[in-house]
């Protein structure tokens, strides 16, 4: 007899993570979709909206009830700020495992969240209990976990870049540089002038050179790594004419011996990583590479031999920056094997 499965919802089911989790979560062997919650779309068939989800997707947009999500075994959020934290005490109360892939729960500092999302905490003693969802660092206890933060894209890209330097302690702390590009899908699927074709196309831009909500979020990642202690991070992001994908170029000075195989180095940490590719030296890695799948490939280079470290990280903002890292999450959490409907190999052209 086959084993039941579990019963999911997706709280946000419009967006562009949202279609993405529900792609992903439609033919995941172990899971039953449960609810997918809309209050705008609320009673219209999920697959009238995502043509692309016809035939795998019979289920309605329903409000997000709390009585219906209490009935699911584990509920994704990939709703805004704010929609997690106001929900979460109770779900968790009923039994519910949570993922957010929203920011409500990747700062544990309940003032700097205040400061950088606007709004006061709803539930600030969560904050310790919840993981950070990046498996790579926290796969032992994301076995164990009821709250899931789900790192956004950016932070994935970088910290996955810059983390074998850090743990080998090769490089100044306070030195280090995300020169960092992504598609316009990051911005989420919404009406907005700078993201009209007309906009966005054949441009290149800079945005949140000032201040970006995910410089702390990558700031207390990597101050936990190789020791722990603050690091010195300048983070520029930028909008590039394409929907898909972030490149992540990341610079880091060398602070010890000059003589270390960097190459070696970052096979040596991935070697057992489904979902991170370490490219041989000399390689580029590109961004349509890791179209479609829960991937991050990296390169590195030390150019000219000279002390400053290129690190090169991309990946599909909406996969592995998203709903491809959260349902990795769900599948560590619940005893599944990693890699579990993520199989796909990337999209080309």
């Amino acid at each position: 007899m086959a084993e039941a499965k579990l019963k999911v919802g997706v709280v946000g089911g419009t967006g562009y993570t949202g279609v993405e989790l529900l792609r992903l979560l439609s033919r995941h062997p172990g899971v039953e979709l449960h609810a997918v919650t809309s209050r705008e779309q609320a009673g219209r068939p999920v697959a009238d909206l995502f043509q692309a989800l016809r035939g795998r997707v019979g289920l309605a947009f329903t409000p997000p009830e709390p009585a219906v999500l209490a009935a699911c075994d584990a509920v994704f959020f990939a709703a805004p700020n704010g929609t997690a934290m106001a929900m979460a005490r109770g779900l968790l109360e009923a039994g519910v495992r949570i993922i957010d892939l929203a920011a409500d729960f990747r700062l544990k500092d309940p003032a700097e969240w205040r400061h950088w999302y606007r709004m006061e905490h709803a539930c600030p003693e969560l904050l310790a209990e919840a993981v950070y969802g990046l498996p790579e660092i926290n796969r032992t206890a994301l076995r164990g976990a009821r709250l899931v933060a789900n790192p956004g894209c950016y932070p994935t890209s970088v910290q996955l870049g810059l983390l074998p330097l850090l743990e080998a302690g090769l490089v100044d702390r306070g030195r280090l540089i995300a020169d960092t590009k992504s598609g316009v899908s990051g911005a989420g699927r919404k009406a907005e002038i700078g993201m009209l074709f007309g906009e966005a196309a054949d441009n290149f831009k800079a945005y949140g050179v000032a201040g970006h909500r995910h410089w702390p979020e990558i700031r207390q990642g990597l101050a936990a790594v190789g020791g722990g202690g603050p690091v010195g991070l300048t983070f520029v992001p930028h909008l590039v004419p394409m929907i898909r994908g972030i490149h992540a170029t990341l610079y880091a000075e060398l602070s010890g011996a000059a003589e270390v195989d960097l190459q070696a180095l970052y096979e040596r940490r991935y070697s057992a990583e489904p979902f991170v590719d370490v490219m041989p030296a000399g390689s580029l890695p590109e961004t349509r590479s890791v179209k479609g799948v829960n991937l991050c490939r990296i390169a590195v280079y030390r150019p000219m031999n000279q002390r400053t470290v290129v690190i090169l990280s991309v990946i599909d903002n909406l996969v592995k920056g998203a709903a491809g890292q959260a349902l990795q999450n769900f599948n560590i959490m619940h005893g599944f094997e990693e890699g579990l409907g993520l199989e796909d190999i990337a999209l080309l052209p």
